[in-house]
């Protein structure tokens, strides 16, 4: 039996199950944490004993017991030069971090890397105790336990009568990540056709980009936008829908670098994360394994003394779905996400359309109050009245309360996914709002910060903020550059300032990275690695600033430059062309000859070139021949073919990318 189920079965909340354990002197780590038989028997008479005791308790507050005295305290030891630490013999990891001063997970991983797998209440092995505390920088001394004083009960946590008046519990809003092929997709396939369909008439699904799904009396809200480029675009508008992120990672496959990605995104967003390991029904299965690499990018599962709920499902078969939608209304429980039906209603568009036969169509997520049909609303700059309703069963609605998805019919245009809605005192106003909002987007749209701007903006703030936060985003040639890069990273710093490294990553720079980096306000740097087309037109348009090394210590100097507000002058690099390699050919006199075709710029013969290859810088150097057909070219084009000869370099292929580029001084701010 777990903690939340013995919680529902006495009708109380799972949190006041925690702190009566806690009174008890009984550990347990979360509300789905397992309970033996002697421990849920002794849970249940305590609060029977309550329950008895309530009716014949005194109106007078009962005095307050004295506190014990308090233990006097041993004999200072001499200082030794590493300090030491006193354990019981058999002390579990939990016991062990927390004589250390350290979180679990410091332990837990320790252990993991000497290849031993052990929970929060697992004891250290004997044979691995002195190293564990040796990595933790202690000594280790084994001694018997003293007897200690029974410890006051702690008070218990107050009820959620401390959210604001007039609000209500409302279903959490759930967004499901992870890496391509690991099942994401399936999932919420599953979880549709198990607990939706049936509900619906004729069993006929209607798509909206979100739908509910019912567990008992309580209803649970999933976004249908698998993806965190999909979560995080919402994010970078404004718009912060999603109460807890279903992290998918396959249980034959481990952490992939999507996997890594979505963790970076939902760890911006703040939100808490479940993890489903999924396909549990292949044979290469292995859960145990997965849960340890997720410890390599700071997320510990509760089997391994973490706060991270974790569950084993098959999004073929649905074993362990209806666990997951347990622990996902367990979370929504204890976060007591609440709203207020009585309000003006708000949310948020998550998706739209112009169809041929209905006019524009926006799906909707009801955050605030109680939308109706016949309300006037906005969304940006667009106005409409709520014509009709449906939800995702494709039913027709009246109201939709808080946590609500609907699709709306009766907007004058296609609204754009990520606004705000609200609703407003009738049409006049709404069109009005919509008019004055559009002239603003249009005077934006005209002034839009270009990377230089945004950067010039962000060192001001560096400057003059007392508690700065420089964020950034690093991506590198190899796992160990990386990994070289952010332990660096991490040992900058300056009173008032500090250095968040949002994502980390190898491999070259995305429209993923761009998205997190405005979402973020986060500036990216690459080290040996360089961003595609899209990518740099997209950061373009955002006004992101990408920097780009060779060297590794002139990024360092430039993060700790850009901390404390100030950079040095600099050699800024232009890019002059681009061009794809299609074809290979052998040549006696220059070896090996690039087939070009020129996607951008120019080419000169003669200029510096570097040659990227999925993303990481191959060979830099110069265009030693460039001919169109047979005749030697000064320069190629956009549009136009070519043949490019590199100098001192032969191992060109097809599908490379080749960089015209120029070196200028620029001083920097």
């Amino acid at each position: 039996m777990r903690a939340y189920e013995l919680a529902r079965e006495l009708g109380v909340e799972s949190k006041d199950v925690l702190a009566r354990a806690a009174e008890l002197g009984i550990t347990i780590s979360s509300a789905s944490s397992g309970l033996d038989g002697d421990t849920a028997a002794l849970l249940r008479l305590a609060f029977e004993e309550e329950a008895a005791a309530a009716p014949e308790a005194s109106p007078a507050a009962p005095a307050a017991r004295p506190a014990p005295p308090p233990a006097a305290p041993p004999p200072a030891p001499p200082v030794p030069a590493i300090p030491t630490l006193a354990v019981r013999a058999g002390v579990t990891v939990a016991g062990l971090a927390e004589a250390a001063g350290r979180p679990v997970g410091d332990v837990v991983k320790i252990l993991l890397a000497r290849g031993q797998m052990a929970g929060a209440a697992q004891p250290v092995p004997a044979d691995h105790l002195e190293a564990v505390a040796a990595a933790l920088g202690f000594a280790v001394r084994i001694e018997e336990a003293p007897a200690a004083p029974a410890a006051a009960a702690p008070s218990r946590p107050a009820a959620a009568a401390s959210r604001p008046t007039g609000t209500v519990h409302r279903p959490p809003v759930v967004t499901v990540m992870g890496h391509v092929d690991h099942g994401k997709t399936k999932l919420l396939d599953r979880i549709r056709t198990a607990n939706v369909v049936a509900e619906e008439a004729g069993g006929i699904t209607q798509h909206i980009g979100a739908y509910q799904v019912r567990l008992g009396d309580r209803r649970i809200t999933f976004i249908d936008t698998p993806g965190h480029e999909a979560f995080t675009s919402l994010r970078a508008r404004g718009a912060e829908v999603t109460d807890i992120v279903v992290l998918v990672v396959a249980a034959d496959d481990g952490v992939m670098p999507q996997t890594a990605e979505a963790i970076s995104h939902a760890k911006a967003a703040g939100v808490p994360i479940v993890v489903a390991i999924n396909k549990m029904d292949l044979p290469g299965a292995d859960p145990y394994g997965v849960r340890a690499q997720l410890t390599e990018h700071g997320l510990l599962v509760e089997q391994l003394g973490g706060d991270v709920v974790s569950a084993e499902v098959s999004a073929l078969t649905g074993d362990g779905i209806e666990q997951l939608l347990e622990y996902l209304d367990l979370i929504a429980e204890l976060e007591e996400f609440s709203a207020d039906p009585t309000a003006p209603a708000s949310g948020t568009v998550i998706e739209s359309e112009l169809d041929r036969g209905r006019g524009p169509l926006g799906t909707v997520i009801v955050q605030q109050g109680t939308l109706r049909r016949g309300d006037a609303i906005v969304a940006g700059a667009v106005a409409g009245r709520v014509r009709a309703m449906f939800d995702h069963t494709g039913a027709q609605v009246d109201a939709a309360p808080p946590s609500t998805p609907v699709l709306i019919m009766g907007w004058d245009d296609v609204p754009r996914a990520g606004d705000r809605f609200e609703v407003v005192r009738d049409e006049r106003a709404a069109r009005s709002t919509a008019a004055e909002r559009a002239g603003t987007l249009r005077s934006k749209e005209l002034v839009v910060p270009t990377a230089a701007e945004r950067l010039q903006s962000l060192l001001d703030e560096l400057r003059s903020g007392e508690e700065a936060e420089l964020r950034i985003i690093v991506k590198a040639d190899t796992q160990g550059s990386q990994e070289a890069i952010r332990e660096a990273v991490g040992k900058i710093g300056r009173t008032g300032g500090r250095i968040t490294i949002v994502h980390a990553a190898v491999g070259g720079i995305n429209e993923n990275d761009v998205l997190l980096a405005d979402a973020t306000r986060s500036v990216i740097f690459g080290f040996d690695v360089r961003p595609d087309a899209k990518s740099r037109r997209a950061a373009e348009e955002a006004g992101i600033e990408i920097r780009t090394y060779r060297i590794i210590y002139e990024l360092l100097d430039d993060v700790e430059a850009m901390l404390v507000g100030r950079l040095a002058p600099e050699s800024v690099e232009r890019l002059l062309g681009a061009a794809e390699v299609r074809a290979v050919f052998r040549s006696p006199r220059f070896g090996s000859i690039a087939g070009c075709y020129v996607t951008e710029g120019e080419l000169t013969r003669g200029g510096r070139v570097r040659l990227v290859r999925n993303g990481v810088v191959t060979y830099d150097g110069a265009i030693a021949s460039l001919r169109r057909f047979k005749d030697d070219a000064r320069s190629v084009a956009a549009g136009f073919e070519c043949g490019v000869g590199l100098e001192n370099f032969k191992d060109v292929k097809e599908g490379d990318v080749l960089e015209a580029y120029e070196v200028q001084e620029v001083a920097r701010t």
